[in-house]
């Protein structure tokens, strides 16, 4: 496999070797799995989990279950800096792999439970409080696992294919939707929506065993990022990574935090709130709304590998500009679409935001590791992912929800949307793009 990408003027073709092959696909398998699991929640949340785990609220205020079970999204995230701090404190003194696998097995056992819960009316309040501690630790898990897998697919990178290289485990966010979203709608049109709120909501959350055993044997085989093992061989891992990082480099963790925050929130409005919106707004066809969520994540995915891509032939700043900007353009139109209730239109609201949401993800990975020196890097990309997810994606749906049910005016959200964008698009317009440092220097300098 042979790629060709443009540096500093000249042409340069990379045969891309078998061990990065290797590496390439562990990120993605990975990624993918734990992608899964996490969104098959996010949508389960808006599908069925209101009036299974939260009945009383059900009966009193229908409205107020919805932001609830969707508020259980965003708890989760506040539990990801914990996550970030210690799976990046351990990466950064023991290497990257072993967490690499780590945080797989934590996510995966944790969702496989999910599917084994008793609901309220067996279980009581004891329902939604054992829901929301597989949720935490869910949460714990998406903070140590995207830093993992973004510095070994970057670490491992030809300088000038970084971008490209680091756009792998991006994908693996659309193709966990797809997963998780294709798996949801095959089961309910297969079963019908009685049989899925009865039972067969269990079985995506079960079906996370298989895939978490496919993801481990690949993730193992996989060897350790060449840059902490070089670090190892010269003795420059540093005895306290986090003291170093939080002293050093405050300011630029809460400047990757917000260039990543508009990103989350669409990508949240993109996978819970939306299909919900549809279903229990609009009042359209579960199957519908299902597929043209699964075929917009293809969008996603495409255009997240294009972003990739053009991170390593414009520079990853400007790809991020582009996509900020294409981003904010569309937040408000998008619901003028999508209020239609016409299915094509509807799909088309949904691919036009993957178009912006791609863009500025696809070279997050390779920004983010470009940003951080070697010795704390596992820890700054990890908790610099897990802030801006709290300030973006945590409680998106929620709030999202929240201005429905209280101005009943959809472009409102839109105008959420617009607002981050914005504030994202000003923040990495900060940067200096980083494209081509030396990854294995000790500091950086911003």
């Amino acid at each position: 496999m042979t790629s060709v990408s443009s540096v500093a003027g000249s042409t340069i073709a990379h045969t891309i070797t078998p061990d990065e092959k290797k590496v390439l696909t562990a990120t993605l398998v990975g990624t993918t799995i734990e992608w899964y699991d996490f969104f098959v929640y996010a949508q389960a949340a808006g599908l069925v989990f209101g009036p299974l785990f939260f009945g009383p609220m059900v009966q009193n205020n229908p409205l107020l279950a919805q932001i609830v079970s969707f508020a259980t999204i965003g708890l989760s995230f506040l539990f990801r800096p914990l996550g970030a701090i210690f799976c990046g404190h351990m990466g950064d003194r023991f290497g990257r792999r072993a967490m690499f696998v780590l945080t797989l097995i934590i996510m995966g056992t944790a969702t496989a439970l999910i599917g084994l819960l008793p609901t309220y009316a067996v279980a009581g309040p004891w329902a939604p409080a054992l829901l929301i501690l597989m949720r935490i630790l869910q949460g714990f898990s998406a903070g140590g696992e995207w830093g993992g897998a973004a510095l070994m697919s970057v670490e491992h990178a030809p300088v000038e294919r970084r971008s490209f290289f680091g756009a792998f485990p991006q994908i693996g966010t659309p193709l966990g939707m797809i997963l998780a979203t294709g798996v949801l709608w095959a089961l309910t049109a297969a079963l019908g929506k009685p049989a899925m709120i009865a039972w067969g909501w269990r079985v995506p959350f079960l079906f996370s065993v298989v895939l978490i055993v496919i993801g481990t044997v690949i993730r193992r085989a996989v060897e350790e990022s060449p840059v902490f093992a070089a670090m190892v061989l010269r003795a420059r891992e540093s005895a306290t990574p986090l003291r170093d990082l939080f002293a050093g480099h405050s300011l630029q963790i809460l400047r990757a935090a917000l260039i990543f925050m508009a990103n989350n929130a669409a990508g949240y409005i993109l996978i819970a709130f939306i299909i919900s919106y549809g279903l229990n707004t609009l009042k359209m066809p579960s199957d519908q709304v299902l597929l043209v969520s699964t075929l917009s994540a293809f969008g996603w995915f495409a255009f997240t590998l294009l972003g990739g891509y053009l991170g390593d032939r414009l520079g990853r700043v400007r790809t991020f500009q582009i996509g900020y900007a294409i981003l904010a353009i569309w937040s408000v139109p998008m619901w003028l679409l999508i209020d239609s209730k016409n299915i094509l239109l509807f799909f088309l609201a949904a691919l036009g935001l993957t178009v912006g949401l791609g863009l500025s993800y696809g070279p997050q990975a390779a920004l983010y590791a470009e940003m951080f020196p070697a010795k704390i890097r596992y820890s700054g990309v990890s908790v610099a992912y897990a802030l801006g997810a709290i300030l973006g994606g945590a409680f998106a749906p929620a709030i999202a929800q929240w201005i429905i049910g209280t101005y009943d005016r959809s472009w409102g959200i839109g105008v959420y949307m617009l607002v981050l964008s914005l504030i994202s698009l000003i923040a990495v317009s900060t940067v200096k793009d980083p494209k081509g440092v030396d990854l294995h220097v000790r500091d950086i300098g911003y």
